[in-house]
């Protein structure tokens, strides 16, 4: 095992009414003026903005609204949110919905407390936060972790860039979690979340060398879990204890634990799909579903002994075999799982159909948002970027 750093500062509060704590919960973290940003009006027709206003204003605490946050959140209402929040002195992030919404308040955050630079600047790595205004969230999607993780992500429409920038600064001082607000979701989004998660685990799981038996044993346990209650909500949308093995698995997944003693995480599933996100606009955990088994067949060989863990520990494989043929039955069998929850297994089944000059387009973005290489599992660089692109159409 590697030695390792955990830092999970969020607190959380979980079940059934905890947005009625917002007030609160902001008032102990110090907020006193509040930007409510959320997506679009799910939150207002189903009545959780009020909540969360009256809850606010129970405690005396002002607050301003920012609307608008898209799948793939857009750099252009992040320069929106900043001057809002200058102008109206905003001392306090709260995001009302999912990942878009929370990393899309990061970054407003970052902006405010470093007003004279760019904050885009963070996504292009050309230099690093000094700062971060507190964020927080009432959580209505499990997908992303990002109400408990050091992650962002944003694209910038102009030329449909979609950056990371990761930074323990940016994480949230509490989440509200209560899985009844997922309730009303599209089996779709639930879905893609289930698959969102389950990659923040795999990503960190298929690493070589630095592994401990107790965060493999977490993360396996995970993953069969979202698996379990992935099929569940299928097809009983409403089961609140479904939701809620989902909603915590979201935040587990990625707040750190499942990287403990490696060596943080290949990620490279992650960043190819950033490309397909930012140039196609799908959605993101049906696009990583749609690329991880061209990935997985392209990178196996070199991780074999992980992969054969997987395929029988997760996957449930329990044919005999060499390593190679075991490893490739867990493969399918994770396809297989795919397409249980109507998930894509390549790009034509997400319906994006990229020219041959677009995967050459992506797969040199690829190269250069990651410096060159990214990888854990195997180190990819941009010809074999190319060549799992390929392989995923």
């Amino acid at each position: 095992m590697f030695n390792f750093s955990y830092y999970t500062p969020t607190e959380v509060l979980f079940g059934k009414g905890t947005e009625n704590e917002t007030g609160r919960m902001v008032r102990k973290y110090q907020g006193t003026k509040v930007l409510i940003h959320y997506g679009s009006g799910s939150v207002v027709r189903s009545g959780l903005l009020d909540r969360i206003k009256a809850s606010l204003d129970q405690e005396g605490i002002g607050h301003v609204e920012l609307g608008g946050v898209v799948p793939n959140p857009h750099l252009e209402l992040v320069y929106e949110g900043i001057e809002l929040c200058r102008k109206e002195k905003v001392d306090f992030l709260l995001a009302v919905g999912g990942g878009s919404v929370i990393d899309s308040s990061k970054a407003i955050a970052y902006g405010l407390a470093d007003p004279d630079r760019d904050v885009w600047e963070l996504f292009e790595h050309t230099r690093k936060a000094n700062g971060c205004l507190p964020v927080a969230s009432v959580l209505t999607i499990a997908a992303a972790g990002s109400e408990m993780s050091n992650s962002c992500v944003i694209t910038r429409a102009s030329d449909n860039n979609k950056r990371a920038y990761d930074d323990d600064l940016s994480r949230p001082k509490f989440a509200i979690m209560n899985p009844e607000l997922t309730v009303t979701l599209p089996d779709y989004q639930t879905q893609s979340g289930c698959v969102d998660i389950m990659m923040h685990t795999m990503e960190r799981y298929f690493t070589q060398g630095g592994n401990m038996e107790i965060t493999d044993t977490i993360a396996e346990g995970l993953l069969r879990t979202v698996m379990k209650n992935a099929r569940i909500l299928h097809a009983d949308p409403a089961n609140y204890e479904a939701r809620a093995e989902v909603m915590w698995s979201s935040s587990l997944a990625h707040n750190g634990l499942t990287g403990c003693g490696n060596d943080g995480g290949d990620f490279s599933s992650h960043m190819l799909e950033h490309e397909m996100g930012g140039m196609f606009d799908v959605t993101h955990g049906a696009g990583l579903a749609a690329i991880w088994p061209s990935w997985a067949r392209y990178v196996y060989r070199d991780d074999l002994d992980r992969f054969v863990r997987y395929a029988r520990n997760v996957m449930g494989v329990t044919d005999e075999g060499t390593d190679e043929e075991i490893a490739l039955k867990g493969i399918e069998a994770m396809e297989a799982f795919y397409h249980s929850i109507d998930m894509p297994v390549n790009m034509s089944e997400l319906g994006i159909h990229p020219t041959p000059e677009q995967v050459e387009e992506m797969a040199e973005r690829c190269a250069l948002a990651t410096g060159g290489s990214q990888g854990s599992a195997k180190v990819l660089h941009k010809e074999d970027m190319l060549k799992i692109y390929q392989m995923a159409l």
